[in-house]
């Protein structure tokens, strides 16, 4: 059954001569008269009688048209979708990210992005600090931004910056004072808040604790930075972790320290992520470019 001939009967149906319907179309009269016969042969029954120089609906027409309109409407509707979608100007990007990242990295490259596309729509996919990457050919995510490489295979990664990894210490705490870059070994004997095994965070902490000839006392497992500052900033024990962004997007507790490490891998590197076997939509891609484009304009990050 032909979606064109389903229309002609719609508009027929409604009130439209054959002469008027073939100048619309661009077609014969007789031509529309075959395609309607055809859709009354598929149909199994007549669906338009003549009424003088018109066309009327039989009662079979009449029910059938019903279900026309609908699915009619329905097709359009979805016609319309696909259109917003693949149109670089108002489709829809995916955009999966690090929980870290959503308090200051997130919002300025959406909102820097808005500015020349203000009709692109974004669905926000936060995700868990997994050393893995989220995106693929099935997951329906166009890009990720993440703080660890995806493993070898799984998807193209490119880096956007690069952020320090400080030791977070309470106030007052003998260490708290120290001006010059700290080794890690110096805090071997200290309580450590870690974040859950398989985090990106706790695994760059076990390496760098491991580059330091120590194992981490465990005080505390959280589940993301505000916590753990938290839990810091109270004095139930010390942290690796980022800065925290600058302009009060995600402010550190009173009462925390940020110390400098020696340790030259103390950093974490933060990078777009996205399938090389999923071909990404127009927006997507103004999107993928604008994120490599863009440099973080932040006091507390440094690109390489």
């Amino acid at each position: 059954m032909e979606t064109r001939d389903l229309r002609w009967f719609q508009q027929v149906a409604d009130g439209i001569t054959l002469t008027e319907l073939s100048e619309v179309e661009g077609t014969t009269q007789p031509g529309v008269s075959r395609a309607l016969a055809r859709l009354e042969q598929e149909v199994g029954t007549a669906l338009l009688h003549r009424s003088g120089r018109t066309l009327r609906m039989t009662h079979a027409g009449a029910a059938f048209k019903r279900h026309v309109d609908r699915l009619l409407h329905e097709l359009d509707d979805g016609l319309a979708a696909v259109h917003q979608l693949v149109d670089s100007e108002t489709g829809t990007v995916t955009l999966a990210f690090h929980s870290s990242l959503g308090t200051w990295l997130v919002p300025d490259l959406v909102s820097s992005f808005r500015a020349d596309h203000p009709q692109v729509h974004f669905a926000l996919r936060p995700q868990a600090e997994v050393a893995d990457t989220s995106v693929g050919p099935r997951s329906g995510i166009d890009l990720e931004l993440s703080t660890m490489r995806p493993h070898p295979g799984a998807a193209r990664w490119a880096q956007l910056a690069v952020e320090p990894l400080l030791l977070a210490v309470p106030a007052g705490h003998p260490l708290a004072d120290r001006d010059k870059p700290l080794n890690l070994s110096d805090a071997a004997d200290e309580p450590f808040v870690l974040f859950r095994p398989g985090s990106a965070l706790r695994e760059r902490t076990d390496e760098l604790a491991g580059r330091a000839s120590f194992t981490p006392q465990l005080a505390f497992v959280c589940e993301d930075l505000a916590t753990a500052r938290a839990f810091v900033a109270a004095g139930l024990g010390v942290s690796i972790l980022p800065p925290a962004p600058p302009s009060g997007t995600d402010p550190s507790p009173t009462g925390l320290r940020h110390l400098r490490l020696a340790d030259r891998l103390a950093v974490r590197e933060i990078g777009l992520a996205w399938s090389e076997e999923r071909q990404m939509l127009p927006a997507a891609r103004l999107f993928h470019q604008h994120a490599l484009e863009r440099t973080p304009t932040v006091s507390n990050y440094y690109t390489p």
